[in-house]
């Protein structure tokens, strides 16, 4: 397999770097993440003769959102995630999202285990493991609310095993870091899954697009999509060469389709698109802190990864959560996130995108969130200026006894969540993902965060339905193959995790 800054070679002529400055494809996928190899993994499997081409602005694949130091990688299937689970005024929980997420999760376990057992996802490195999906609370109150959320759940097929207690002896045999050292006269409980996943989403995208490039698709890195124009075949892209001895100059590309993935950097170009689905839309960008431990006595006691609940006026992707990781082959623990602002839509961003993507359309709608958000803006103030006491005072409520030597602070990704109108509110501030289609169909972009990565192949398959409706009923026989709960079909599960493994395209240092 041709490593990633070759990876645009098929073999059956010039590179993509060196291809004519004025190319015409079927599809052009903005971004080099999680959403633009599912994407791509799909089309070339639907439409194999189709061309393909991947840019990304970055000198390798998956270094923002996907990567597996950017996100805890839980594989999102709500099986212990509180904000999935709200609790309706009458006391009673609502598991409707719950249960549209955990279904929109197995299809995306459906897709990679049809790659790797095809053969499309070759090589050794693990990008998925059995980990136990645990939520942890504390106080009286909450002890409630997650017995009721227990009951309300497991009445599902689909969260039938799952486990309660209010025993901090089972809670020991389970996480024994969430207990030792705790007031015994506490309230505590937790639920357990044991059917979780731990993901490396950054491993997991190089072997997919590593597979696209295999069957034709170009790759280009360090290629910056800047600028996009309608025109009568579809899209005209200037993109520039942002490699050290590149051109660093535009390249014209003519597209008849372009999805554009690139995560925080989604929304600047739907703008320059001028499609009016995109017009007011804004972005609220929130950074993210991991404290991370790779000691092997810690790291050999907790295996799991533990939910509690979200601070007053918190974010629901600032849901504390203790997780365990395993990537690059090695294991670790992280704790957090610890929420914080930048005015970045991209980790490797400029500070103006905020100021940038200010547009007359969406101006309301962000005024309008900020007024009615401010407990958030409080929050947020509140942990950009908190220090390292601050953040193991808040680990040590899931971890009593965590000794300050054993961790460090990393830099998560950044995210960029969803601010669109409301015509009683004037604006509103979503916390998942939005897919945002043309009327043609001949251009798409994804916008927001959490738990887009896990369901990246529902998304997707929407994405297919709504600007590929003269195909969708051609491609439903080969869909229902590659995932058979499309078809009805009851998926088997016993496989083993093992086969989920992949090696893809390779970084060089």
């Amino acid at each position: 397999m041709a490593n990633e800054r070759n990876a645009g070679s098929t073999g059956k002529g010039p590179s993509a770097q060196d291809a004519p400055r004025t190319d015409v494809v079927d599809v052009v996928l903005v971004g080099g993440g999680i959403m633009s190899a599912t994407l791509a993994a799909l089309i070339t499997t639907l439409e194999p003769t189709w061309t393909v081409e991947i840019h990304e602005r970055r000198d390798g694949l998956a270094l923002e959102s996907s990567d597996a130091w950017n996100n805890a990688g839980t594989g999102h299937a709500a099986l212990c995630e509180l904000n999935y689970t709200p609790e309706r005024p009458d006391g009673t929980v609502d598991i409707t999202k719950a249960v549209r997420i955990n279904e929109q999760f197995e299809l995306s376990r459906e897709l990679w285990h049809h790659l790797a057992t095809h053969d499309r996802l070759p090589g050794g490195t693990r990008f998925l493991t059995t980990t136990p999906h645990m939520t942890f609370v504390r106080g009286a109150a909450d002890v409630d609310y997650l017995r009721r959320r227990w009951e309300a759940l497991r009445a599902h097929p689909l969260f039938s095993d799952l486990e309660f207690t209010t025993d901090p002896e089972v809670i020991a045999g389970w996480a024994p870091t969430l207990v030792e050292g705790r007031d015994p006269a506490e309230p505590v409980a937790a639920t357990r899954s044991t059917a979780g996943t731990d993901v490396d989403f950054g491993a997991l995208t190089r072997s997919m697009i590593g597979d696209a490039v295999a069957r034709g698709a170009r790759l280009h890195l360090q290629s910056e999509v800047t600028r996009l124009r309608r025109t009568r075949e579809g899209w005209r892209l200037s993109v520039r060469d942002r490699r050290w001895n590149g051109h660093r100059r535009a390249r014209t590309v003519r597209a008849r389709f372009v999805f554009i993935g690139a995560g925080g950097g989604a929304l600047p170009l739907l703008q320059r698109s001028g499609i009016p689905e995109a017009k007011g839309y804004g972005g609220f960008p929130i950074s993210g802190q991991f404290l991370r431990t790779t000691n092997p006595e810690l790291v050999a006691r907790h295996h799991a990864k533990v939910y509690g609940k979200a601070a007053v006026g918190a974010p629901p992707m600032s849901v504390p959560h203790l997780d365990s990781r395993a990537v690059d082959g090695g294991n670790a623990i992280l704790f957090g996130p610890y929420a914080g602002w930048s005015m970045k839509f991209l980790k490797q961003g400029s500070w103006t995108d905020l100021l940038r993507s200010v547009r007359p359309g969406n101006l309301v709608p962000m005024l309008a969130v900020g007024l009615r958000n401010l407990d958030l803006v409080k929050y947020l103030v509140s942990e950009v200026s908190a220090g390292r006491d601050a953040r193991m005072r808040t680990l040590r409520a899931f971890m009593p006894t965590a000794r300050d030597r054993d961790w460090e602070l990393i830099t998560a990704g950044q995210r960029v969540q969803v601010i669109k109108k409301d015509r009683a509110k004037g604006g509103v501030l979503e916390f998942g993902t939005e897919l945002v289609t043309s009327a043609d169909g001949t251009i798409a972009g994804l916008l927001g965060a959490s738990p887009g990565a896990s369901t990246a192949v529902a998304t997707m398959l929407d994405l297919l339905e709504r600007c590929f409706p003269e195909r969708a009923e051609r491609w439903q026989p080969h869909l229902r193959e590659m995932m058979p709960s499309l078809g009805g079909a009851t998926w088997d599960e016993s496989f083993e995790l093992d086969q989920l493994v992949g090696d893809g395209v390779r970084q060089e240092g």
